[in-house]
């Protein structure tokens, strides 16, 4: 038994919670017990009152997740919040201060209903939560608002909430003491759009006293988010200090680009194109005036996930004279959709020996049948089997989001310019 309390305001407490986080990065069973208290004598008996329950008796290490009575704060808590508070078994307890609402639910995914005290604080304590980010939303009434005690993040269309669940796998994305990139918020006038956007530019450790030019990484958000989610959510500067100072990746630029076009007709070949249009005449242009980058296709890569997937499939396989490498994330040509997709394969179809010939890498990666692009990835790669389209393809458990993406830029990136 590996027994670790502490309370919760003691000063001391980021010491135990550092090598709580050590421990559980290592699989070393301990109980992680905070409680409600300082540095003092009233937490000191506590903890050896319950330390002394456990001792020269058969122990399970499989319950020692339970034996606390309060979480650590979410990083992504807001710099004063207590709450959400994350347990060590990846529950999250919930406090919202609501006293005038009549009911108050958390959106998880899973919807939570929370129960309100003498106080006016509503609470809940959830199910294990998926580990890495997740977004939320507080229903209060009805109305779906982000929860002022955590960071707010654009996704889902909207502000929403986001919560970050300790993730032992996660160290490909962690802060570490390395050389670390810059990201650097650019305006540019899009002739195409008639309109000022905004675009998140990486650039890699050592960029500005380098002499030679750098590969650049077009890199596309989803669905109902923007320029931001890959820099914010997808931690794509880590991923990449990281693989660098690991000397896994080459060193990169990497445009993240806003892939909302506006109009009112939904997602077609018309918002495609105009996407195409944008990136072509648009995003490339301002990149290789303003960046130190190459100007060639073997130093052009495309990714996106979801959405700008099916961006990456159209713009990539259309221009891939102009992208050695091509990543698809979570996405595919829709099989209910064929008026869309069969010209793209079409056109796959009568142009398969330039297309194979072209992109040196092309990549497609599913987050697991729990993904909701799966079955359609699945129908568009026997499409691609059968047209003769050469293609790798990666699986990695968790679904539709940004644990399973920011695990996809960690084993595409790699690939790329080599």
């Amino acid at each position: 038994m590996l027994w670790i309390s502490c309370g919760d305001n003691d000063w001391l407490i980021s010491n135990s919670k550092r090598t709580h986080d050590y421990l559980y990065k290592n699989d070393v069973p301990h109980v992680y017990y905070i409680e409600p208290g300082v540095h003092d004598f009233k937490v000191w008996k506590n903890g050896l009152y319950m330390f002394s329950q456990f001792l020269f008796k058969p122990v399970d290490a499989s319950s020692f997740a339970k034996y606390t009575v309060l979480g650590t704060q979410a990083e992504t808590n807001i710099r004063t919040a207590k709450y959400p508070q994350i347990l060590p078994d990846n529950r999250v307890v919930f406090k919202v201060k609501a006293p005038q609402a009549t009911k108050v639910q958390i959106d998880l995914g899973k919807k939570y209903d929370l129960i309100k005290d003498e106080e006016g604080t509503w609470n809940v304590t959830t199910d294990v939560v998926n580990k890495g980010f997740n977004y939320y939303s507080l229903l209060i009434d009805g109305v779906a608002v982000a929860d002022p005690s955590s960071e707010s993040f654009y996704g889902m269309g909207r502000m929403a909430s986001g919560i970050e669940i300790p993730n032992k796998e996660g160290e490909f994305y962690a802060l570490k003491d390395i050389p670390h990139g810059d990201i650097r918020i650019k305006k540019y006038f899009s002739k195409g759009n008639n309109s000022w956007r905004e675009m998140y530019v990486y650039t890699p450790p050592g960029y500005e006293n380098a002499p030679e030019k750098f590969p650049v990484l077009y890199l596309l958000h989803g669905g109902g988010e923007d320029q931001r989610g890959w820099a914010n959510q997808g931690k794509a500067n880590l991923i990449l200090d990281n693989l660098i100072a690991e000397n896994k990746a080459k060193p990169m630029v990497i445009a993240m680009i806003d892939g909302n076009m506006g109009g009112t007709e939904g997602f077609n070949e018309n918002s495609l194109k105009a996407f195409e249009n944008e990136l072509k005449s648009g995003v490339i242009p301002f990149v290789e005036s303003n960046f130190k980058v190459a100007a060639d296709a073997k130093n052009r890569a495309l990714a996106g996930l979801s959405m700008g997937g099916l961006q990456t499939l159209y713009t990539g396989v259309k221009n891939s004279d102009m992208f050695s490498y091509i990543g698809v994330f979570s996405s595919g040509w829709w099989a209910n959709n064929q008026t869309l997709s069969e010209p793209q394969y079409e056109f796959m179809k009568n142009n398969t020996a330039i297309i194979n010939s072209n992109i040196k890498e092309f990549w497609i990666s599913m987050g697991g049948k729990e993904d909701i692009a799966f079955e359609n990835c699945k129908i568009m790669l026997s499409r691609f089997d059968k047209i003769g389209i050469k293609y790798k393809y990666s699986e990695y458990p968790g679904g539709h989001s940004w644990p399973v993406w920011r695990h996809d830029l960690f084993m595409f990136a790699p690939l790329l310019f080599k």
